[in-house]
């Protein structure tokens, strides 16, 4: 299997086998240092984008570049109940079927093991609604461990299977990403950034994002879908260049 052109793709509303696209920068006046991705904690391609992402910043930094990287919320399932749904119920219905529910499992866990990550479908047996996940991102955000809390939620859900629904699971990932257990339950138990986290979602929709990882550099669209580490780094470099040089005009 090309692991490349296997990657190259987003998750939507209407599912994850969607071609990735990229898109021209446009002008702006600062230098491009801050990147914002819009994601999902439940969409595949946004943990294998990560990967990607990582391997292409490892590469920058070795030639003196660097980026801050800020995650913001996109919900693929916005009509999810609360509680969450049977994933097996859910995908077959979503999909057509449990067959074509199972090959699109497939397809995506060999896309995974490209870039190293074990996804385990078979251990998931949930599909949370994730507006909560979300606000456990933001909140680390404010803490400044929102990268390893994103990070946590990835692997609690694609490669351990657990409900990124319950509080519970969310309090444990935002301990291991460095985080004190017990405010996180407290803030969980509240509704703080949860408003804005929906709000933010639907301002994600209004910039014509429709499908997720979509990646931006100083607010200006660069592409969207797990593009190859190479790819991620080519678009980094010309971006900073196309800033650098608009600011000095």
């Amino acid at each position: 299997m090309d692991i490349d052109s296997q990657s190259e793709m987003v998750c939507g509303p209407d599912g994850c086998d969607i071609q990735a696209t990229e898109t021209r920068l446009r002008e702006a006046a600062s230098v491009g240092t801050r990147i914002d991705i819009v994601s999902d904690a439940i969409c595949p391609w946004c943990y294998i984008g990560k990967r990607q992402l990582e391997r292409a910043l490892a590469t920058l930094a070795g030639e003196g570049r660097t980026f801050q990287v800020h995650w913001n919320p996109f919900q693929l399932n916005p009509d999810m109940p609360k509680e969450g749904r049977d994933r097996a119920a859910y995908r077959a219905w979503k999909f057509g079927s449990a067959e074509k529910a199972a090959a699109l499992d497939q397809r995506i866990t060999e896309a995974a093991a490209g870039v190293g990550l074990a996804f385990r479908t078979d251990l998931m047996t949930r599909t949370p609604n994730t507006i909560d996940a979300h606000r456990v991102i933001w909140f680390a955000g404010q803490n400044n461990v929102q990268d390893a809390a994103m990070e946590a939620v990835f692997k609690a859900y694609f490669i351990e299977g657990r409900d990124i629904g319950d509080h519970a699971v969310l309090a444990d990932c935002a301990a291991e990403a460095g985080l004190p257990r017990q405010a996180v339950v407290d803030f969980l138990a509240g509704d703080l950034a949860d408003k804005e986290m929906r709000a933010a979602d639907r301002a994600a929709r209004e910039a014509g994002v429709s499908g997720v990882p979509s990646f931006f550099l100083d607010g200006y669209s660069l592409f969207s879908g797990a593009m190859p580490a190479e790819t991620i780094a080519t678009a980094l470099r010309r971006g900073r260049t196309v800033l650098r040089e608009r600011q000095q005009e």
